[in-house]
């Protein structure tokens, strides 16, 4: 009751400030009253005590207030508050003591008529009632002035004078008795007020944190850890919107092969490339740039440099190098790789969403034309986007209104000379817009994903169109976009099923891309295929890098000679060679060979004595509708009877 709580420091805290405010102003009224008393007094003699004792009181009084005042401008640590709180209030107890102490002596001693000694009543009970209030915020320093000033006066005046001042004795007493009632609510509300607030800043304070966590939630990406879109644009629409700001620069890179990461080997390795990843795009980053996390696999960089294009060219190919090479993940080594589409900001074009937009054609533009590589943003691409994105439009009409069709293109016997297979080709002769060529609409309907419908029409169409010639195999073009859904070995086997086509007179042709990014994949899917009792040829062979180790992993049933080698087997004596060894290879893995774009008679006879048991080409016929291709047929079978 009678010390300061140490235990709260925000009370004492508060009672701090408070006390800075009100200190000075009880040391004034201390001050004032004393030398009104002082003043009076002065003519009656005892000098000591009327004038000296107390200038030496106001003299401490100033010394306090001006102390006070000095406390309440600067922060105060805890410590100093606390040792502040302390002294005050050993400091209230003993001034208290003394100004009783000389109001008293000066009341029995300063030979002071009547009207001087009840000054120094009316001067010793309006002091201590004015202290108790300026004191009430600190439960103690108000106690202690009671006992040290209420409590003397109450004794001595009630019995001094022959108890002339016994009911102004009482009355302070009862007064006193009130104040402390008063004090000890007053200062429980007090503390309860400081509790309340402190509560209330605590939960303000959790709101706070609450929101900046919110917030950072918003625009931070959990998995990487980088900025995410949100975040990325409000920083690109901060930099376009500031008019003396430095070039801008937006770069936006798309992982090649991360689907069929996350397909073969599951979400949890796929989410520790993404971290990989942007650890590594990170450490390219250039100074002051920010990299985002957009997209499942896709991000972005802000770049606001005096140099911001060439900072960006050069963050894009060190980006595309990064994922040159394997990454490490476990006990797995996977491959991806980035498309990476970059745009400057221009006089006509520091629109956040603008630029967002160009890199992200830049980096379409690249993902549509072989992946993995930069391109810059200019006009041209604009249009290619705009005539792509009509394409991709007239596709899906097509696919709706059956304006599409297959074309047939004859395999031959190398020997016999006899039509034994043909190659289904794709055509779009019912275009309203005109016949489109496939290598025109089949990369576009490659990066839509509507090469899928497209590959399986054809596939149905085929086995409908050869289920009676059955002394035809027919040969089917299957995307690597086909590859990468997990239900299409399944798809393949429904069609056979619902069509009645034999499995052993199909045969899928493949691509090498897709089996080296991708080889677990593409040897489950070619495994189920051979079960079925499907053919599975390898595409373009001589128009990459497959190895030897490819051709025995995969059990391929036929290699398909590329055009390139087939043109020059006559001319170019390596070309010859090369042809005459992979032929020996592929039959020594048992496996069969075609060679396409056969053109002429000479060709023909070198490609039949090297080996190759089937040639395809212009030499044997176009490729041609189906009743032509029937009629070809029906017309080459007696001349084959004949002989």
């Amino acid at each position: 009751m009678l010390s300061v709580p140490t235990d709260d420091m925000e009370l004492v805290r508060a009672q701090l400030q408070a006390f800075a405010r009100q200190i000075p102003l009880l040391y004034c009224i201390l001050a004032i009253n004393a030398l009104a008393v002082m003043f009076t007094f002065a003519k009656f003699g005892h000098h000591w005590l009327s004038i000296y004792a107390p200038s030496a009181l106001c003299l401490l009084c100033l010394a306090r207030g001006i102390a006070w005042w000095r406390i309440g401008r600067a922060p105060v640590p805890d410590n100093v508050a606390i040792r502040h709180m302390q002294q005050t209030n050993r400091l209230a107890f003993f001034i208290a003591v003394a100004f009783t102490a000389w109001g008293l002596t000066l009341y029995s001693y300063g030979d002071g008529d009547a009207y001087a000694k009840a000054q120094i009543v009316f001067f010793l009970a309006l002091t201590t009632i004015s202290c108790n209030f300026c004191l009430m915020r600190l439960r103690s320093a108000a106690l202690n002035v009671t006992l040290g000033g209420v409590a003397p006066f109450s004794l001595f005046f009630f019995f001094a004078d022959d108890g002339h001042f016994r009911a102004a004795a009482v009355n302070l007493a009862l007064a006193a008795m009130g104040m402390i009632a008063i004090l000890m609510i007053y200062y429980r509300d007090f503390a309860h007020l400081v509790a309340s607030r402190r509560s209330l800043l605590e939960k303000q304070a959790e709101t706070q944190r609450l929101s900046d966590e919110n917030s950072r939630l918003a625009n931070v990406d959990s998995l990487s850890g980088l900025p995410n879109r949100r975040a990325l644009m409000t920083r690109l629409a901060a930099c376009s919107q500031d008019a003396d700001a430095l070039p801008i620069a937006v770069v936006y890179i798309d992982l090649d092969g991360f689907k069929d990461v996350n397909d073969t080997y599951g979400h949890a390795t796929g989410d520790r490339l993404i971290d990989i990843v942007a650890r590594q795009f990170a450490r390219a980053l250039p100074k002051g740039a920010m990299l985002a996390r957009v997209g499942g696999d896709e991000f972005a960089a802000v770049i606001s440099a005096s140099e911001a294009e060439r900072d960006a060219k050069s963050f894009a190919a060190g980006a595309v190098a990064a994922l040159a090479r394997p990454i490490r993940i476990g006990d797995r080594l996977v491959q991806v790789g980035a498309s990476v589409g970059v745009a400057c900001a221009g006089p006509d074009a520091r629109d956040a969403q603008e630029l967002f937009r160009r890199a992200d054609i830049a980096m379409y533009h690249v993902k549509a034309n072989g992946k993995s590589g930069v391109r810059i943003y200019s006009r041209d691409l604009d249009i290619e986007r705009q005539r792509r994105q009509e394409i991709e439009d007239q596709l899906r009409r097509g696919l709706r209104e059956d304006e599409f069709d297959l074309v047939y293109q004859p395999i031959v016997d190398a020997v016999e000379n006899r039509i034994v297979a043909a190659e289904a080709l794709l055509r779009w002769p019912r275009r309203p817009e005109g016949e489109l060529p496939p290598d025109q609409f089949v990369p576009v309907a490659e990066t839509s994903g509507l090469i899928s419908q497209l590959g399986l029409f054809a596939l149905r169409r085929a086995c409908e169109d050869f289920l009676s010639v059955d002394h035809v195999k027919v040969s089917v073009n299957v995307s690597p976009a086909q590859f990468r859904d997990p239900n299409f070995e399944l798809t393949v086997s429904k069609i056979l099923a619902e069509t009645g086509f034999p499995a052993a007179r199909l045969e899928l042709e493949v691509t090498e891309g897709y089996l080296i990014d991708h080889p677990q994949r593409a040897s489950g899917v070619i495994s189920f295929l051979k079960t079925l009792g499907v053919a599975v040829a390898l595409d373009d062979f001589g128009a990459g890098y497959t190895s030897i180790a490819y051709l025995q992993k995969y059990g391929f049933d036929r290699i398909k000679l590329d055009k390139s080698l087939v043109d020059r087997v006559t001319t170019d004596k390596t070309a010859g060679v090369l042809v005459a060894g992979a032929i020996n290879i592929a039959n020594a893995l048992d496996m069969a060979v075609t060679a396409e774009g056969v053109e002429t008679k000479e060709q023909a006879y070198v490609l039949g004595l090297a080996g190759c048991q089937r040639l395809q080409g212009f030499l044997f016929g176009r490729p041609m509708p189906l009743a032509a291709f029937l009629a070809c047929d029906a017309a080459a079978q007696p001349a084959v009877s004949a002989a």
